[in-house]
């Protein structure tokens, strides 16, 4: 685990090499070993300096999030005492008397780059796929290993901001230039260049500042700039924090933190007052300040809930954890794409990306060469933001070809249907295609609500039908939605995700409904964005309150985008649907508003430039002046403050969030969904669900699935069916059950 060596010339070698694991992490057993050989190498008269090192092909991959995610936080106390040890053990390594050089050889990340920290000298191997950095504040942690306090002695705070507060990884030269790393070497020579800066001669002698009155000079090189006498912190005239550029620095980052994150995420807040505290203090004792806001977050429920779904559930279905285990991998050289509209051409855009040769079908030549310039100019995006080379840019464009020729499409192992959702042109589409596939190819439909079932009936071969839910803009938004039909095969469904993960996004597998889960769930926050409107809620409150829930747009904002047409032809094709059926169609008790919006105010959103926002060609948009004409705010809402007001925006919050952990509740009573953390990753990765809670089934832990009960039964009495409860949940109240972990207490 922990390898020891000490050459002749008195150079100890500790070498992270942990087995059984592709990345080297620390915990319990990992940092116990290497403590021991920490002492071995101080107490060691022969051992005159000290190389950290990894046998991996990177250094260290962080703490070991899963025991993180396990620990017991009861008691404060203990955790205060847990954590203390690992900033006293890399205290330790700084103060023994001895140079100690980190030689890091690949990536090094959150206490993996702390620990090189507290290491006199930093060497690089020039590794272009190497990174370094504190990417903790993705999870709700901050660094717990010196890293808010060393990072910002070394090179300000001005310049630690994005790396703390972000969670920004850096290229090794980059944090070169930046002072966080000595040296960048050939990676065939880090080993002898950290040996040949231990083996120089000490180029001055020096007393630290920890030793105290009357202690012998050591080593210059075994002392850290902050233990030396008149250290300054970088940055702030006389190093204070209270100058007027440190108070200036910390007035705007909170600005910043306050408007990036609507105050929804502890860990930043947690971060700036680590940092302007521990700045005012002895080192030592600002190690302590930062133990105590890690266990404060640690502690937090929004830590355990990001830890558990942005880590575990993204790595998990990035892994295909629900592919059927006994097909062979699919391996994609040629795809076809039915549609060269924004979602068909964003998916030959990133299919491209990932090598594959596209046919980019629509129903005339112009059209089919429009989403082809798409494709051009979203590469020459990446060349001019140097992301991608242009001759690179060049050979992909020239594996699309654009036509309005179903024949085009032999040869391709994958057509995906982006066409108009509506059922008849998807069926045409369906049949066309099919006709010049192999008996093998599989048909994905991009529709976004029409069950896969009901579609798969136009094929001659609905075992290889199948959903492929994409969102849009598709170049950015990371998800895809598997939705599983009633005939689809098995090896569909495997191969169907082989093609997810070739193209590098995130699947969650579902089964057939309408809506499915994404869209469902989407269109029940819309939904409950018009019921507020409807009951006098001022528009701007309304968006301001999902905001300030976490979601990153409000429903109103999020209707526009979807295109406010499109929700109306949604609902309009559900209610001939269950009319065909001979079944009752439930009312949303929204459709009044989206008749207003579509039928005769012609507003269809963003698409036609005016839905509940206006978008003006020379400025941002804004939320359309004459909304308040046909949904008159109520005048206690509209203007002023105090207590009533307050516990309406909270009420507000609580609706918007609630109204979508409900139905992603019900999706996964129904078996649309077959696993809690599906719901989880598919909220926050296509949704934008509210990161801090871990997703919408995460939130109803977070509440206590009690509580949450209890409190959507009111939301019910007052504002109707759509916060009632589902079997599955009020089960699940009175066993004290919750959906991760233990039972929960509210249950006992």
């Amino acid at each position: 685990m922990i390898d020891y060596n000490v050459d002749t010339d008195g150079i100890a070698t500790i070498t992270w090499d942990m087995p059984g694991r592709t990345m080297n992490v620390l915990n319990e057993a990992s940092l116990t070993a290497y403590a021991e050989a920490l002492e071995k190498a101080l107490k060691d008269e022969k051992v005159k300096g000290i190389i950290l090192a990894s046998g991996k092909a990177d250094f260290i991959a962080g703490a070991d999030l899963d025991m993180l995610l396990n620990v017991d936080t009861s008691d404060a106390a203990k955790l205060m005492d847990q954590f203390g040890q690992l900033q006293k053990m890399f205290r330790r390594q700084e103060t023994g008397g001895k140079p100690m050089v980190a030689a890091i050889n690949g990536t090094a990340l959150g206490g993996g780059f702390e620990i090189c920290l507290a290491c006199h000298h930093r060497i690089a191997a020039a590794n272009p796929r190497a990174k370094v950095g504190q990417p903790e504040v993705k999870i709700g942690l901050l660094p717990g290993g010196g890293g808010t306090q060393r990072i910002p002695r070394l090179i300000g705070v001005m310049n630690a901001a994005p790396i703390l507060l972000e969670g920004k990884d850096l290229p090794v030269e980059t944090a070169k230039s930046m002072g966080l790393i000595h040296e960048v070497v050939p990676a065939d020579q880090l080993l002898a260049k950290a040996k040949e800066w231990l083996m120089a001669p000490a180029s001055e002698q020096v007393v630290p500042e920890y030793a105290g009155k009357g202690a012998k000079p050591i080593d210059g090189r075994a002392v850290q700039p902050w233990d030396r006498k008149g250290f300054k912190v970088p940055g702030f005239p006389g190093g204070q924090v209270w100058s007027p550029v440190g108070v200036q620095t910390f007035i705007g980052g909170n600005a910043m933190i306050a408007g990036k994150t609507n105050g929804v995420y502890p860990a930043p807040k947690a971060i700036m007052s680590c940092v302007y505290e521990g700045l005012q203090v002895p080192f030592d004792a600002a190690l302590r300040i930062e133990t105590r806001y890690f266990v404060s977050l640690l502690r937090d429920p929004v830590a355990k809930s990001m830890i558990r779904t942005l880590f575990f559930g993204l790595q998990e279905a990035n892994k295909l954890a629900r592919r059927p285990k006994d097909v062979s991998k699919q391996e994609y050289s040629r795809i076809g794409i039915l549609g060269a509209g924004l979602m068909g051409a964003g998916i030959a855009t990133v299919s491209v990306q990932a090598g594959l040769e596209i046919v980019l079908v629509d129903r005339d030549q112009p059209s089919a060469d429009k989403g082809k310039a798409h494709i051009a100019d979203e590469l020459g995006k990446l060349v001019k933001r140097g992301r991608l080379a242009q001759d690179k840019a060049d050979a992909m464009l020239a594996k699309v070809t654009a036509t309005a020729d179903f024949g085009a499409l032999k040869g391709c192992q994958l057509v995906v249907e982006a066409v108009f959702e509506n059922r008849e042109v998807k069926a045409e589409a369906t049949k066309k295609a099919e006709a010049e596939l192999a008996p093998d190819a599989i048909f994905a439909s991009n529709t976004s609500t029409l069950p896969i079932t009901g579609l798969a009936e136009a094929s001659v071969r609905p075992k290889n039908f199948i959903g492929l839910h994409f969102f849009s803009p598709v170049e950015k938004m990371p998800l895809v939605e598997i939705i599983v039909g009633k005939k689809t095969s098995p090896e569909t469904l495997a191969r169907s995700m082989d093609f997810v993960q070739k193209i590098r996004k995130t699947p969650i597998v579902v089964n057939d409904s309408r809506g499915f889960f994404t869209s469902r769930v989407c269109g029940a926050f819309i939904s409950e964005g018009h019921r507020l409107l409807k009951e006098g809620v001022p528009a701007a409150m309304i968006e301001n309150c999902a905001r300030l829930a976490g979601m990153p747009v409000g429903p109103l904002a999020l209707n526009d985008e979807v295109a406010i047409d499109l929700s109306w032809k949604i609902m309009d094709q559900t209610r001939r649907d269950a009319e065909a059926a001979g079944k009752k169609y439930e009312p949303s008790g929204t459709e009044d508003v989206l008749e207003l919006m579509v039928k005769k105010l012609d507003r269809f959103g963003r698409k036609n430039g005016k839905g509940f926002y206006d978008y003006p060609a020379d400025g941002k948009k804004r939320l359309w002046p004459d909304l308040a004409k046909h949904f008159p705010p109520k005048p206690e809402l509209l203007y002023g403050e105090g207590e009533a007001k307050r516990a309406k925006e909270t009420e507000i919050k609580k609706r918007l969030l609630y109204v979508q952990a409900l139905d992603t509740a019900r999706c996964l009573e129904a078996k649309v969904l077959t696993a809690p953390q599906d719901g989880d990753v598919g909220s926050i990765m296509g949704l934008g669900f509210a990161p801090q809670t871990g997703g919408a089934i995460s939130l109803i832990d977070q509440v206590g699935v009690k509580q949450f009960v209890a409190e959507c039964n009111q939301l019910a009495r007052k504002y109707g069916p759509q916060f009632k409860v589902p079997k599955l949940l009020r089960d699940m109240a009175a066993k004290g059950e919750s959906f991760y972990g233990r039972p929960t207490a509210q249950a006992a």
